[in-house]
């Protein structure tokens, strides 16, 4: 069955090899991104988010059987912010009534396991209440200093795995029949760490930050595969999951024991269901 996608990104690394896996198996895919694709839309402005949204929109005909959104930067800077987090949620908000309006609509996002990574948390609660102003004045605040500006897209990643969390079982998603997910890649060979990765010196880095035990560092399929999954029909179940697809870092990082530190709220939960059923 042929599906209509939409993918922000989609004019280099992950986005792009998605693209392309789509459209080689008979796909419809309306790419978004700065220029090269069906839709040249600036991500990083409020206006810009709303009109791709229109266009990508318009270019379907109405209805959209998925998003994938890829598109981020990993630069220390403000606009980091606004791109990585605005430009994800804000342009889902403005894609939902076409998805709602397909038969089997999917959604899912990139996230990065650099969600696990120190954050600022002030730019993590002005993302998640949704205050694009206050998070930009933090996030200039940020860059001034290469110690902190590295913060502001492990703020991003952090915020769209709870922004997933937060909205995915709510009636605009859920409700509507739309799965919402996220993927967390490690460290993915694509242009944006093209230039990292050319030296010994920052593989090393790399390796030490994200420590990927099965097969080292992967390539954009390996994400793309996973994104496109996600966004099928046979997806029926998956909800708020940022699903790790990180060679192992996440299990190398966090370690087997990912429950104990919530045990006391979790025994409150159920203690308090359980007292609602007795009644």
């Amino acid at each position: 069955m042929t599906r209509t996608y939409v993918i922000t990104g989609a004019a280099s690394g992950i986005g792009k090899k998605t693209a392309e896996i789509l459209r080689e198996r008979g796909d419809k895919v309306i790419g978004v991104d700065l220029k090269g694709v069906e839709v040249s839309g600036d991500l990083s402005s409020a206006e810009g988010r709303k009109t791709a949204a229109a266009e990508a929109t318009a270019l379907a005909g109405g209805t959209v059987d998925a998003v994938i959104a890829c598109a981020g930067l990993a630069a220390p800077k403000a606009i980091t912010a606004a791109v990585n987090y605005f430009g994800m949620t804000e342009f889902l908000d403005a894609m939902q009534p076409a998805l709602a309006a397909a038969e089997s609509p999917r959604v899912a996002l990139i996230s990065s396991m650099a969600s696990m990574q120190p954050v600022a948390e002030p730019l993590v609660d002005a993302f998640l209440s949704d205050d694009e102003e206050a998070a930009m004045a933090i996030a200039r605040e940020l860059e001034k200093d290469p110690s902190t500006g590295q913060a502001i897209y492990s703020s991003s990643k952090r915020a769209i795995s709870r922004w997933v969390r937060r909205e995915a079982p709510t009636a605009r998603w859920a409700g509507a029949g739309i799965p919402l997910n996220a993927v967390a890649p490690g460290t993915v060979v694509t242009p944006m760490t093209k230039d990292l990765l050319s030296s010994a010196e920052g593989s090393k880095l790399v390796d030490a930050m994200v420590p990927m035990p099965l097969n080292s560092h992967q390539g954009p399929e390996s994400i793309a595969n996973l994104l496109i999954w996600l966004t099928s029909v046979e997806n029926s179940h998956c909800c708020g999951q940022t699903i790790y697809c990180d060679g192992g870092a996440d299990v190398v990082l966090r370690g087997d024991d990912i429950w104990s530190w919530n045990e006391e709220g979790i025994r409150a939960k159920f203690t308090e269901l359980y007292a609602t059923l007795q009644d």
